[in-house]
């Protein structure tokens, strides 16, 4: 029968009480201070129904009370079996008088913020909520990381992992890991999301060996259903931190699990890097991410200024930035952004002679790293020519088609205009030199091997 004079109730309110203090002890000793705060301390002792042995475990939220239930049911059954011969089951619920989570953007927030805790500090999800796929603006030089990434998101099972994104600086593989966190958690809600760079995984790891609490930072990376770690490069050279890493992705792909890396170099390029580790990050899918073209970097310009119907930027000032401002994606925002704030804050138009005053440092450095001569020697030597040829009047196609990639890359990626180009190609026309840059435009959307040697070429120069 349930418990009915006010006496008794007392009672066992106090036998209880005692009894779940004991095993708090317990649970903080085993499960570290971190962890305990976070999902044990909240539990509140609600009702005991002595005739069925059933104890009422109560948390602040319904996200809490699943949480919990999925992870320390049994461990707290026993524990309270091993104290109480009364206690014969534990339920857990939400707060009585709160009212149930029912928005499942909220729970995704709750989670998003308690994804994993370790004694060394909650594993924050802090992802940038503008980076989502939406947002990723596709074409020839990352659409299979793009396709790639959406399926590493998805509810069916991955056909591979780990997912080893490779770019150089500023083109795109953080952001597809923010859009990777973000879908994934569209998903599943309740799922364990861990990002981090390598940077904070060996800062992390060795707080938490200095401690000696190694162990539960273990415990939680290994929880994750899905763990993401950006810029691995960093990971080189430090094998106690090394083999930690091993043993954790090991671990989450023999369960299933999902992994992302990203790095600014292929895995076989990673030196000081342990061969097991380098075997694992191979095992699964290198997706290469190459340099952003310029017909990508004029859709990732107009994308931006579709989202800010307001700001009016002509089409000579976007071909001027997309041309100019080659290196790397980032840049080519960050100059954009600056230009409409000062256009902003000051009501001047955005024009070209604008964009070259306000944008001259990224602009220099871009003129300083890539010059005509340069590109042409490069040229030369991926077809294996003599540097002569680039100024001769050989028309012959084995000639001909070098030269006119080289006016194209020259176009591309510096500010010269079309004269000074056709004067560094033997004194040429400039209309030859738009004829040369047309064409090859053409040709690398017709011709699959022409395209991958501008693209080789792009990244030769801009490594």
């Amino acid at each position: 029968m349930r418990i009915q004079d006010s006496q008794s109730q007392d009672d066992v309110a106090s036998q209880l009480t005692d009894t779940w203090q004991t095993i708090c002890s317990g649970l903080r000793r085993d499960l570290g201070a971190q962890i305990f705060g976070q999902w044990i301390k909240p539990i509140k002792l609600a009702r005991f129904d002595s005739d069925s042995g059933e104890l009422q475990l109560v948390l602040p939220s319904e996200f809490a009370a699943n949480w919990v239930r999925e992870r320390y049911a049994e461990r707290l059954a026993l524990a309270w079996k091993a104290h109480s011969t009364e206690v014969k089951n534990i339920n857990f619920s939400a707060k009585a008088g709160t009212a149930r989570i029912a928005k499942v953007k909220k729970d995704k927030a709750v989670a998003n913020e308690a994804i994993a805790q370790t004694s060394s500090g909650k594993f924050q999800l802090d992802l940038d909520p503008r980076m989502t796929f939406d947002e990723f603006i596709a074409g020839h030089s990352n659409v299979l990381a793009l396709n790639a990434s959406q399926r590493m998101a998805s509810p069916e099972k991955p056909l591979f992992s780990p997912l080893y994104l490779q770019s150089s600086t500023g083109q795109g593989k953080t952001h597809l890991m923010h859009a990777i966190g973000h879908a994934y958690r569209t998903e599943f809600p309740s799922a364990r999301v861990i990002y981090m760079s390598a940077e904070r995984f060996m800062v992390e790891f060795v707080s938490a060996m200095r401690r000696n609490e190694a162990m539960e930072f273990k415990a939680a990376l290994r929880e994750a259903d899905l763990l993401m770690i950006d810029d691995i490069q960093f990971i080189v050279g430090k094998i106690s931190t090394q083999e930690e890493f091993l043993h954790t992705v090991d671990s989450l792909i023999s369960r299933g699990k999902r992994v992302v890396v990203a790095a600014d170099r292929p895995p076989q390029a990673l030196d000081g890097v342990d061969q097991r580790l380098l075997s694992r990050l191979s095992m699964g899918l290198v997706a290469d991410i190459q340099s952003a073209g310029l017909e990508l970097r004029r859709d990732i310009l107009q994308h931006r200024l579709a989202s800010l119907p307001h700001q009016e930027v002509s089409e000579d000032v976007i071909e001027f930035l997309a041309r100019t401002i080659s290196r790397n994606l980032r840049e080519l925002e960050g100059g954009l952004n600056k230009l409409l704030a000062y256009a902003q804050l000051t009501g001047r138009p955005i024009t070209k002679e604008l964009a070259e005053e306000q944008l001259s440092d990224i602009l220099s450095a871009c003129r300083r790293r890539i010059t005509i001569d340069e590109i042409q020697r490069t040229v030369c030597e991926y077809y294996r020519l003599d540097r002569n040829e680039m100024s001769s009047k050989r028309r012959a196609r084995a000639v001909a088609r070098p030269r006119q990639v080289a006016m194209y890359l020259a176009k591309v990626m510096t500010p010269r205009s079309y004269p000074e180009i056709g004067r560094k190609f033997g004194g040429r026309d400039h209309s030859t030199v738009i004829h040369a840059v047309k064409l090859v435009e053409q040709l690398r959307g017709e011709d699959t091997e022409m395209d991958n040697d501008v693209r080789m070429l792009l990244r030769q120069l801009e490594s």
